[in-house]
């Protein structure tokens, strides 16, 4: 496993660096002695306008770079595996040892506290379902009111009249159950 993600890494590094694009023109820079202002906000010298040759040149430059633009699959790729970057993964948590042990004691007290409620929770359910049990066996046990037989109080309060609605029936009954679905799966024509 950790050697597939390092592969991954490694493919995704590749990925992603881009490739050197080609000069378009040649510039020669200039130093210039004795200043503090950056090149790059220097002023230019004025442009002289382009001749035939130099339109020809960038419209070479222009078919170049979109030779290189990247094809969508590999952007997509890219994209994927960007989360695999090494760059993205955060770095590990640094902490002295008290800032550890407070950590730790924190993090076991709120353990503590989340396997209690779910103890407490499941007793609540546990107890709920006794009591249920309990009364459900009571009431097949009695005799029913007046002739009616053993049983005949918790045959009614287990039926489910109007529980799927006025003459309804539970959606497991309302087409037989096969293995596979139906050849026609709505039958438009039909009428009630």
């Amino acid at each position: 496993m950790f050697f597939a993600l390092s592969n991954l890494r490694g493919l995704a590094s590749r990925l992603f660096s881009r490739p050197a694009l080609l000069p378009t023109t040649t510039t020669t820079i200039t130093t210039r002695p004795f200043t503090t202002t950056l090149p790059s906000m220097a002023s230019k010298p004025a442009a002289k306008p382009p001749s035939k040759k130099a339109a020809a040149g960038a419209a070479k430059s222009k078919a170049s770079r979109r030779v290189a633009e990247r094809d969508p699959k590999i952007v997509n790729m890219l994209q994927h595996f960007a989360a695999l970057s090494p760059r993205r993964i955060p770095a590990p948590l640094r902490m002295g040892r008290n800032r550890h042990l407070r950590h730790w004691t924190i993090h076991r007290a709120w353990l503590l506290f989340r396997r209690r409620a779910r103890k407490e929770r499941e007793r609540t359910l546990m107890r709920q379902q006794q009591s249920m049990s309990a009364a459900c066996e009571e009431l097949r046990l009695t005799e029913g009111p007046g002739t009616r037989d053993m049983g005949y109080l918790y045959r009614v309060a287990m039926e489910k009249k109007g529980v799927y609605g006025l003459h309804g029936v539970p959606i497991e009954y309302a087409r037989a159950q096969t293995d596979t679905p139906a050849r026609v799966p709505w039958n438009h024509e039909w009428k009630a």
